[in-house]
């Protein structure tokens, strides 16, 4: 009987590959994005729907993230970011906030040991955000993650952990006033800083002036481009200090379903809803 199972198991499961696969050939006749960032939202509010004890709605909406990678896999998508935990959360209840540290440490750790498989599907983890304020154990589970997959180039997944775009802005200017600070120090102590600011301060400043490449290259996010569709499940309308900077000409999806019961149609249904919108985005795109 087990071994029947499992054969229907793998029938289904094949089954259910060859219609996703005449899905997305359809859907692959228009411009497939490039990158597609999901804020998981509504995790909480599942476990409460379905009486789940605490905790439980981030492990089954860790399940619903893999599913969503396979199906962006599968199409094609090269670049995927999920909105983990947000700096913000660690104001939450210290229990939820170490459960859910906990369960990241734990399922990292599960990766790892299906490193083949990884490599198999050729996907990349990325982890960004301020990593300090994660305990040791989990943040060295990060790192150990980033360097098993850093060969890997099919699909690349990156995590923001401990992430906002309030602290990813503050720390990229941060980081553009010490690099600056550094090459005034170099000039003055070299001594030939002194003769180019009486010379021309103005040109002089000109160097030294903060731009937006030097902020946008010390971005968390500079690692990928910017994402062409932002979807944030459970309804909500607003971004919550995730990715403020990089969503000028993003195509925004709410869909009112939570987090743990997104599925294949909603990714289908932004698609084509963005390939619909896609020239005129392109067109703002250019106006910049």
């Amino acid at each position: 009987m087990q071994a029947l199972n499992t054969i229907g198991t793998k029938f289904l499961g094949k089954l259910g590959y060859l219609f996703r696969k005449c899905i997305f050939s359809v859907v692959s006749v228009g411009p497939i994005p490039t990158h597609i960032a999901f804020i998981m939202d509504g995790n909480r509010r599942y476990a409460r729907k379905y009486n789940l004890k605490e905790g439980s709605g981030h492990r089954v909406g860790f399940l619903a993230l893999m599913t969503m990678l396979k199906y962006c896999s599968e199409l094609g998508v090269k670049y995927v970011t999920a909105y983990a935990f947000s700096a913000d959360n660690f104001k939450r209840q210290p229990v939820e906030v170490q459960y859910v540290m906990d369960l990241m440490q734990e399922k990292i750790e599960e990766l790892l040991k299906e490193e083949s498989t990884l490599s198999r599907f050729g996907v990349r983890l990325h982890f960004v955000g301020n990593l300090k304020l994660l305990k040791e154990s989990t943040r060295a589970a990060v790192e150990k993650a980033m360097a098993a997959t850093a060969n890997n180039n099919n699909i690349m997944v990156l995590i923001c952990v401990a992430y906002s775009s309030t602290d990813e802005i503050v720390n990229a200017v941060q980081e553009s006033y010490n690099e600056k600070h550094r090459k005034v120090q170099e000039q003055d102590s070299s001594g030939s800083g002194g003769d180019l600011i009486e010379v021309d301060s103005d040109e002089n400043d000109q160097e030294f002036a903060i731009k937006i490449s030097d902020l946008e290259r010390r971005m968390y996010m500079s690692v990928f481009p910017e994402p062409d569709i932002l979807v944030r499940s459970s309804g909500a309308n607003r971004l919550s200090n995730f990715l403020l900077w990089q969503t000028t000409n993003c195509y925004l999806y709410s869909p009112a379903v939570l987090w743990p019961e997104i599925s294949l149609w909603h990714l289908v249904w932004v698609i084509l809803n963005f390939q619909r919108v896609q020239p005129n985005l392109e067109k703002k795109k250019k106006q910049l």
